[in-house]
C-alpha cells in the first residue's frame, strides 16, 4: 500500500493519476483518524444555549450579559443567549418557557417568581436560576436554601422582609397614616405571598391595607381610578415587572393625588418617587451569571445554594417630600445611603 510518504513525494497529477484509487481513499481515511483529538473536538463542539426568561424586555439583562462576559461567556461567539420577553403578560409565560425548552437550552435564567413557575411547568430536567424570588422556599420553587433538590436555585430578593420595612418608613413620614393602598399582580406567586403576610402585619401597626391589582399593562389605568376612589394615606408598590417597567406612571399618579408612596427599587425615586427601600435588581442580574457559569461548568442545580442578598438600601428624594410638604424625620434621613435632594 502506499504510505504517507509516498503521497508527499508525488510531483505530478500524472503519478497521482496511476495510484489505485481505493489504495488514495484507504490512506486518507487512515490518516482522517490519526488527527490529533483536539482538532476534532474542535470541529465538533456544541455552543452551549443560555434562556432568558422575562415577562418584561427591561429587566437588567445588560448587566447580566455584562458579568458573562467577565467569566468568558461572549453571546454570539462562544455561548449563545435565546431571549424570550411577553411584553408585561405573566400569562404568556408558560408558552415562552415551551419554546426555550424546545431549543434544547443548556439553562433558563429567570427574573421573576411568574417566569420562574412558568419555567418549572414545562421542563423538571433543564437547569433553572431564579434572579430575583421573595420567598422560592415558600413558592415550593425549592426544598431549602442550602440544598435545592430538583432542577433550580439562585437567588431570593426578600421581597417580603422589605415590603414590611417599606410600610414602616412610611408610617415614620406620615405617623398618622391609616389607610394604604398596596399595588400588586395576583399572577406573580411572590407578590401572593407578600400580599399576605403584609396584609397580617399592617393590621398590628393599625393600618387599613387596600390591595389594588396590576396584572398586566393594560390594567394600570383602571388600578389608578380603583386606588383614587379609595382615598388613601399612602401608597406601596410591591416588585413585579408591571411596576418596575411602567414606575414613571405609578410615581405620577402618586404625584397627581399627593401622597407619600415608597417602592422597593431606587429606580422609582430617580424617576420622581419619594422613597425606596430593598435590594438591587441591576446586581441580583449580575450574581445570576455566577449561577449560569457554574452549571455550564457542570455544576447541577440541587448542589448549589440559593443565595439571599444581605445588603439593602433606603434612597429618599427630599425634592419629592417637599410638594405635598412632608417631613422627613431626621432618625430616617441618617440611615438614608441616598438623599437626593
Amino acid at each position: 500500500m502506499v504510505s504517507f510518504l509516498d503521497i508527499a513525494k508525488v510531483e505530478s497529477p500524472k503519478v497521482l493519476g496511476a495510484m489505485k484509487r481505493r489504495e488514495f481513499l484507504a490512506l486518507f481515511g487512515s490518516a482522517a483518524v490519526a488527527w490529533p483529538r483536539a482538532v476534532r473536538a474542535q470541529t465538533s463542539a456544541r455552543v452551549p444555549r443560555v434562556g432568558f426568561l422575562s415577562p418584561s424586555p427591561q429587566t437588567y439583562q445588560d448587566e447580566f450579559r455584562r458579568r458573562m462576559r467577565e467569566l468568558g461567556h461572549i453571546d454570539g461567539q462562544n455561548v449563545i443567549i435565546d431571549y424570550r420577553f411577553t411584553d408585561g403578560h405573566d400569562e404568556r409565560l408558560p408558552s415562552a418557557a415551551k419554546e426555550l425548552a424546545t431549543l434544547a437550552v443548556d439553562v433558563i435564567v429567570c427574573t421573576n417568581s411568574a417566569a420562574t413557575a412558568a419555567a418549572m411547568s414545562v421542563t423538571n430536567t433543564i437547569p433553572i436560576v431564579m434572579v430575583t424570588t421573595s420567598d422560592p422556599v415558600g413558592s415550593k420553587f425549592i426544598a431549602s436554601l442550602a440544598r435545592p433538590g430538583g432542577n433550580v436555585t439562585g437567588l431570593g430578593s426578600m421581597a417580603l422582609e422589605t415590603a414590611l420595612k417599606q410600610l414602616q418608613f412610611l408610617k415614620d413620614v406620615v405617623p398618622t397614616i391609616r389607610k394604604v393602598v398596596i399595588f400588586w399582580n395576583p399572577l406573580n406567586p411572590g407578590n401572593v405571598i407578600s400580599v399576605d403576610s403584609i396584609h397580617a402585619t399592617a393590621q398590628n401597626v393599625d393600618i387599613d391595607l387596600r390591595p389594588v391589582e396590576i396584572r398586566s399593562p393594560q390594567d394600570l389605568k383602571t388600578a389608578f381610578d380603583a386606588a383614587q376612589r379609595i382615598d388613601p394615606d399612602g401608597i406601596v408598590a410591591l416588585v413585579d415587572q408591571v411596576t418596575i417597567r411602567y414606575r414613571a406612571d405609578l410615581v405620577d399618579f402618586a404625584d397627581t393625588i399627593r401622597r407619600p408612596a415608597v417602592y422597593a427599587l431606587r429606580e422609582f425615586v430617580v424617576a420622581g418617587g419619594l422613597m425606596s427601600y430593598g435590594v438591587s435588581f441591576s446586581y441580583l442580574h449580575y450574581r445570576a451569571a455566577n449561577y449560569v457559569n457554574q452549571i455550564l461548568n457542570g455544576a447541577k442545580p440541587a448542589d448549589l445554594p440559593v443565595q439571599l442578598p444581605t445588603k439593602f438600601e433606603l434612597v429618599i428624594n427630599l425634592k419629592t417630600a417637599k410638594a405635598p410638604g412632608l417631613t422627613v424625620p431626621p432618625s430616617l434621613l441618617a440611615i438614608a445611603d441616598q438623599v437626593i435632594e
